[in-house]
C-alpha cells in the first residue's frame, strides 16, 4: 500500500492536517488483507520525529520513507518530492531483499509513486484516486487562477492522466467517479475501472437501543433533537451551507440543535479562520444559541457520537464518497446526504436515507426537518439504512472485491505479455501463474 500525505499511523490521528478518511480506508483495508493471508506494508512519507517502522501485527506494518526534509508537506505539493521518495523506497526494498505481489496506491501523490515503483519492480499497480482533480476543480467556488495556485490543479490533472493511463486497474469508490474517469478529462479505458465502495468496521458501528442513545445524548449535555455533522475543517465540507439550512429546520422543530464536531487537535491558522467565520455566520442568522461547536471526536468515541444524533447531515459541496454517512447509517442514525458526491447514487431515497443538494439550503433543511418531525420516517431510515450499510459496505466484503480485481489485473497484464511474445506455439500459455506480475488465486 502507498499512502503518502498526512499522518499515517496505526491509530489514525484524525483531525491533524491532511489526515482523514483516506487513512482509515488504507488501515482497515490493509488489516483485512492481512487477515486474508497477505503480508502488507503500508508505505508512507517519514517526517517530524516519526519512527521508520511501525509494526501493527504479524502481517502488517507501516514503512516510513524519508523525502523532502522533516516537515509536513501539503498533499497538493507532494508531487515535488516523489522522485526522491521513490529512489529511497526502492533502495530500502533492495536492502531488505523484498518481493511484492502488487502495489495499491491511494490519492494522486501516491499514484505517482506507485506508477514509478510498479515499473521498477515489474508488478501490477492498482490505484484508488479517492478524489479526482477535475471534479474538485469544477465544484469549488472562487477565482480559477487563484484556486489553481492554491490546489495545483493544472499539474494534478496532468499527472492523474498519466497515472490512470499506466495503472493496471483503477478503483472508483462510486459510480459517479467511474463516469468522471470515462469522460473527456481522463478518457480511461472502461475495462480498467472497478467500482468498489469504501467500507466500515461493523464491530464498532452498529445500532443500539433508544435508551442507550438517550443516555449518550444526556452525557453530551444536549436536550431536544440533535442534527450532527462531523469532519475536518475544509471549505468543500459545506458547513456554511448546513448553517444556512438550519433556520428552515428551527422554524419547524423548536427544540432542534445543530452540532458541528469539526474541531482539530492542532488547528492551523486557516482552520481557525474558517471556524470563526462559521460562528459569525450563525450569529448573523440569529441562531448562535442553537449551533454547538464540538472539539475533535476521538476515534473510540465516534460511534457513540453518531448514536447521539437524531439526524446526521453530510452537506459537502464536493465529496468523493462520504464515509461518515455510512458509519452513521450503520449506527442506526437517519442521514441526509449531499448530491454533490457519489454516495447518493447508491442509496434508495426515502427508505435508506434522504438526499438533497446543499447548494439549495431550504431544500436541505426541509429534508432534515422531515426526519425530525415524523418518527415513522426516522424509524424506517434507521432500520433500513443500517441494514444497507451492513449488507454492502463492510471491510471484509470490500477486501474480497479488491482481491478479485487484483487477480483480473494480473491476468490482464500476463496475457498482454503473452500476446507480444514471438512464441505462438500451442503451449505458449503453459507458464500462466508463474510469470512476474501474475497474481495466483488465493495468494
Amino acid at each position: 500500500m502507498i499512502s503518502l500525505h498526512g499522518y499515517v499511523s496505526g491509530e489514525a490521528e484524525l483531525g491533524l492536517p491532511d489526515t482523514g478518511g483516506q487513512v482509515v480506508y488504507v488501515l482497515k483495508l490493509s488489516e483485512c488483507l492481512a487477515r486474508l493471508g497477505y503480508k502488507v506494508d503500508i508505505f508512507t512519507r517519514r517526517f517530524e520525529d516519526q519512527p521508520a517502522i511501525e509494526t501493527l501485527g504479524d502481517r502488517l506494518r507501516i514503512v516510513r520513507i524519508p523525502s523532502g526534509g522533516t516537515k509536513l508537506i501539503r498533499k497538493e505539493w507532494m508531487g515535488d518530492v516523489i522522485p526522491e521518495w521513490v529512489e529511497n523506497a526502492q533502495a530500502w526494498i533492495d536492502r531488505k531483499d523484498l518481493h511484492y505481489t502488487f502495489i495499491d496506491s491511494h490519492y494522486w501523490d501516491a499514484g505517482l509513486a506507485g506508477d514509478a515503483l510498479s515499473k521498477r519492480l515489474a508488478i501490477p499497480h492498482l490505484h484508488t484516486p479517492h478524489s479526482i482533480g477535475s471534479w474538485k476543480r469544477d465544484n469549488m467556488d472562487g477565482d480559477p487562477a487563484e484556486l489553481d495556485r492554491e490546489y495545483n490543479f493544472t499539474h494534478r490533472i496532468r499527472d492523474e492522466r498519466a497515472i490512470y493511463d499506466n495503472a493496471d486497474a483503477i478503483i472508483a469508490t462510486t459510480p459517479q467517479q467511474r463516469e468522471i474517469l470515462l469522460g473527456d478529462d481522463y478518457d480511461v479505458d472502461s475495462g480498467k475501472i472497478a467500482v468498489i465502495p469504501p467500507g466500515f468496521d461493523d464491530t464498532r458501528f452498529f445500532p443500539t437501543s433508544a435508551a442507550t442513545r438517550t443516555a449518550i445524548k444526556r452525557d453530551l449535555g444536549v436536550e431536544g433533537k440533535l442534527v450532527l455533522a462531523i469532519g475536518r475543517v475544509a471549505a468543500n465540507k459545506g458547513y456554511d451551507l448546513l448553517i444556512d439550512a438550519m433556520p428552515t429546520v428551527f422554524d419547524r422543530v423548536p427544540d432542534a440543535k445543530l452540532m458541528l464536531a469539526i474541531g482539530s487537535t492542532t488547528p492551523t491558522p486557516s482552520e481557525i479562520v474558517q471556524v470563526d467565520a462559521l460562528r459569525r455566520q450563525a450569529a448573523d442568522l440569529g441562531i448562535a444559541d442553537r449551533v454547538l461547536f464540538h472539539d475533535f471526536v476521538p476515534d473510540d468515541e465516534l460511534a457513540d457520537m453518531y448514536r447521539a444524533a437524531d439526524v446526521f447531515a453530510l452537506s459537502s459541496r464536493y465529496e468523493p464518497f462520504g464515509m461518515t454517512a455510512i458509519e452513521a447509517m450503520a449506527c442506526g442514525t437517519p442521514v441526509v446526504m449531499t448530491t454533490e458526491g457519489g454516495l447518493w447514487e447508491m442509496i434508495d431515497w426515502g427508505t435508506e436515507a434522504l438526499y438533497e443538494n446543499p447548494n439549495d439550503p431550504p431544500a436541505f433543511g426541509h429534508a432534515i426537518a422531515t426526519i425530525l418531525r415524523y418518527p415513522r420516517v426516522a424509524r424506517q431510515l434507521s432500520r433500513i439504512g443500517s441494514d444497507l450499510a451492513r449488507a454492502t459496505f463492510t471491510w471484509n466484503g470490500i477486501a474480497q472485491q479488491l482481491i478479485n480485481r487484483l487477480q483480473d489485473a494480473g491476468q490482464r497484464r500476463h496475457l498482454t505479455t503473452i500476446s507480444h511474445t514471438t512464441d505462438d506455439s500451442d503451449d505458449a500459455t503453459s507458464d500462466i501463474g508463474t510469470e512476474p506480475g501474475w497474481i495466483p488465486v488465493g495468494s
